[in-house]
């Protein structure tokens, strides 16, 4: 079923861990830029901290890239670790892995510019503070609610189907080549969005530059994915969510 292909090297893992750290530490850099006292050098992560309103859209877009990138990398790693797995028939190769993680995040880079387009609108409506977090009670409301109807949704369930079952898709779409590496990564990569997108629409509840908000919403989003825990967290968190967007309503 498999050609022959030469096994993943054992540095695959330290380059995927590597660019999470990066990632968190350039996010980390940011968020110290932005709470820099005014009349302060600029911090060299200034553009990227700008309200939605002043900064260009190429930073924000690069804001939420490195989000992306952050938050949704750690919940890869069990696909990741499966294709690697692979290598031990010969089936797959490091340029067949930085293929498929190529195309998971091109997905997520995509989906990044519609955060970003979200959040200028977002902000011209006056609806979110410096901070990118929610000044209404409404929107907040609506986020919540929607991200918790989200989670009892047939496709919120079909997309964690294969999400929590990468063997399976692999099985089902193995054609050899990076190419088709990297269309199985972009596949993997839109059923990730469609199991998180509503989630990461959470950001502007928790605010866009809040690092617990992320560090939490990473955790959850990376134990959902994993079989024997997230069947237990999926519906629970969806009824939470709406709990706290009716909550929102009533303040």
């Amino acid at each position: 079923m498999f050609a022959r292909a030469m096994p993943l090297p054992p540095l695959v893992w330290p380059a995927f861990f590597g660019a999470v750290l990066a990632a968190w530490v350039v996010l980390m850099l940011v968020v110290r830029d932005a709470a820099l006292p005014s009349g302060a050098p600029p911090g060299l992560f200034a553009s990227l901290c700008l309200p939605a309103s002043e900064a260009p859209f190429a930073a924000l877009w690069a804001m939420w890239a490195l989000m992306a990138a952050a938050m949704m990398l750690p919940t890869f790693a069990p696909a990741l670790a499966t294709y690697r797995d692979l290598g031990a028939t010969g089936a797959t190769n490091s340029a067949g892995a930085v293929a498929l993680v190529g195309g998971y995040l091109a997905v997520w880079l995509a989906a990044s510019a519609a955060g970003a387009l979200a959040q200028t609108a977002l902000a011209g409506k006056a609806l979110l503070g410096p901070d990118g977090a929610s000044l209404s009670h409404y929107l907040t409301a609506a986020l919540l609610i929607g991200a918790g109807v989200w989670q009892f949704s047939a496709v919120k369930a079909a997309c964690l189907s294969k999400c929590r079952h990468p063997l399976t898709f692999f099985l089902e779409r193995w054609r050899p080549g990076t190419a088709r590496a990297a269309r199985m990564g972009a596949e993997l990569g839109a059923h990730c969005l469609g199991c998180c997108w509503a989630l990461m629409a959470l950001a502007f509840v928790g605010g866009t530059m809040n690092l617990l908000w992320m560090g939490a919403a990473t955790l959850f989003m990376t134990l959902e994915k994993l079989p024997d825990i997230g069947r237990w967290l999926t519906r629970p968190a969806g009824a939470a969510l709406i709990g706290a967007g009716v909550a929102a309503l009533l303040v």
